[in-house]
């Protein structure tokens, strides 16, 4: 929520007198969403982001009631004339995550507190093991789930619960600092997600897997000023500024820095693709011997590689 609302700052910046934007904040998924998409539209606003994942059968409902409105959703699978969606390639910054963290861990064991089993998170998960593993042929990735996107208690329990099992560096997939205070209170390493985590975790944080939505949402903005807006699904990487892996402590060592910056470079090259032959699952199964997932594969990944010590919860 804070990243969103930071590129909505960043709009604000860029277009000026152009724009107008309000905020509503903490809406619950279910009929509060619907009711406040609703309230948004009928007050006269042309374009509206709904930036949680379990907002997309609300903003389906109210655009169907408001055809002249844009309404843009973050990390949806369903578009209409006036409603479209966009998310970002987070695998790619968690893959060399993973490589950070492999680099770094003495135990050899990460651990990663997790929101719902969906592919977005799936896919997150699985990079990092890739990643890690590429580092240390030997690691486990020990994955523990929340099924809530922001429970502090609960992500410092998991968090607490992954030290206890021996993890040396905690990643999330979740809404609060309490897995970054965590790693600060038991003295370990922390790759942060969704924002730089440093004022959490100063001693603990070796870098950030973070969001840039500025730069989107400018463009998104002029194009409906302009006219231009159609409902084209976006997923963009690392290339399209969407996501970085940031914030790289002072004591990663050069080598280190050099691995993960030429393996940046690749992806963005579309060179190296984290998801690439051989792919084993985590029950021993050959899931891919040649080439790379594509996204159709990608955007529907229900299972664990090598590696990750847990399983994907079925519906």
């Amino acid at each position: 929520t804070y990243q969103h609302d930071q590129g909505r700052l960043a709009m604000e910046r860029a277009l000026g007198k152009r724009v107008q934007t309000s905020v509503v904040d903490s809406v619950a998924e279910g009929p509060d969403a619907e009711r406040v998409l609703r309230d948004l539209a009928v007050q006269g606003h042309g374009l509206i982001f709904a930036t949680s994942f379990g907002y997309l059968e609300a903003a389906l409902r109210v655009a169907a009631e408001f055809p002249q409105v844009r309404f843009e959703h973050a990390g949806g699978y369903r578009t209409t004339a006036n409603l479209n969606t966009y998310n970002a390639r987070y695998y790619e910054a968690r893959y060399l995550a993973g490589l950070l963290a492999g680099k770094s861990s003495r135990s050899g064991i990460a651990g990663y507190v997790a929101g719902f089993p969906v592919p977005e998170v799936v896919q997150g998960i699985n990079a990092f093991a890739i990643g890690l593993r590429e580092a240390n042929p030997k690691a486990q990735l020990r994955v523990l789930w929340l099924n809530s996107w922001f429970d502090p208690a609960r992500e410092r329990e998991a968090a607490l619960t992954l030290v206890n099992q021996g993890a040396d560096v905690l990643t999330n997939h979740s809404g609060s600092p309490a897995v970054a205070q965590a790693a600060q209170e038991r003295r370990v390493m922390l790759i942060a997600y969704q924002s730089d985590m440093h004022k959490h975790a100063p001693d603990a944080q070796l870098a950030a897997v973070t969001q840039h939505w500025g730069g989107y949402y400018t463009r998104v903005a002029q194009a409906v000023l302009d006219g231009t807006w159609r409902a084209q699904p976006v997923w963009g990487g690392m290339k399209d500024g969407l996501v970085q892996l940031s914030a790289l402590h002072a004591n990663v060592p050069p080598a280190v820095r050099e691995l993960i910056e030429t393996r940046r470079k690749a992806i963005e090259a579309g060179t190296f693709m984290p998801f690439s032959a051989p792919l084993v699952d985590n029950q021993g199964r050959m899931r891919l011997n040649q080439g790379a997932l594509d996204d159709a594969q990608i955007a529907a990944m229900d299972w664990f590689v090598q590696g990750v010590v847990g399983s994907v919860p079925k519906p």
